[in-house]
């Protein structure tokens, strides 16, 4: 254990050596560590309206990405308040900090556990929007560790809760999340929003070979 945590302290200070040199990068990547869970936002909306007219399969997973996201934040709470790991700040005062300072505890990072659920989530949806959620997931974990608000450890840590959250969840309850879809979509109201895929229309030679 001791060995990780030395290693995790070297890879934290090779990362905010890294922030030292490079003052122009902080206000980019110091946006998207503080601001970029609206486009995580905007990644999971679009993966429900481009499933709204598509399988249940599709808009059950759509939805579940949205719902895990949520779940697996919820579940880092109680996670790290029994790690309750200090802030890198408060123990490494060397550091360049462009984070705001908190009190919350450092391990997982809630910001590393929301990206890695919709990422993972979105693969189950849409393989672009995956790929696009998974490079904005990395790029998320990086930033936390550039700007001094996380170990390195701490956001990879949190992708895979995260990740596990949307994947685990989905293999245990799409049986049940694309029944509910179905049975949703069939709904006033619902139906006009999210309108079931059109049955594909019978083929004319069956039609007139039964006729025959």
């Amino acid at each position: 254990m001791t060995e990780l945590h030395s290693l995790d302290d070297r890879l934290l200070a090779d990362v905010n050596g890294f922030a030292r040199h490079t003052p122009w990068l902080h206000g980019v990547v110091l946006g998207h560590a503080t601001y970029g869970v609206v486009l995580f936002a905007v990644l999971l909306v679009a993966g429900v309206l481009r499933s709204r007219a598509g399988a249940n399969r599709t808009l059950a997973a759509a939805g579940w990405a949205c719902l895990a996201t949520l779940i697996a934040v919820g579940i880092n709470q109680p996670v790290g308040g029994m790690f309750a790991e200090a802030r890198p700040y408060t123990t490494h005062p060397q550091l360049l900090v462009l984070a705001s300072r908190s009190s919350d505890f450092s391990f997982p990072s809630d910001h590393a556990v929301m990206a890695g659920a919709a990422a993972a989530g979105l693969w189950l949806v849409s393989h672009r929007l995956g790929a696009v959620a998974t490079v904005a997931a990395l790029v998320m974990a990086f930033a936390r560790v550039y700007i001094a608000a996380h170990y390195p450890w701490d956001v990879v840590g949190g992708l895979l809760l995260g990740a596990a959250v949307s994947l685990l969840g989905w293999a245990l309850l799409h049986g049940l999340l694309i029944t509910v879809t179905g049975w949703l979509r069939r709904q006033p109201g619902v139906r006009q929003a999210f309108p079931a895929p059109a049955s594909s229309p019978e083929p004319v030679v069956g039609r007139e070979a039964r006729a025959a």
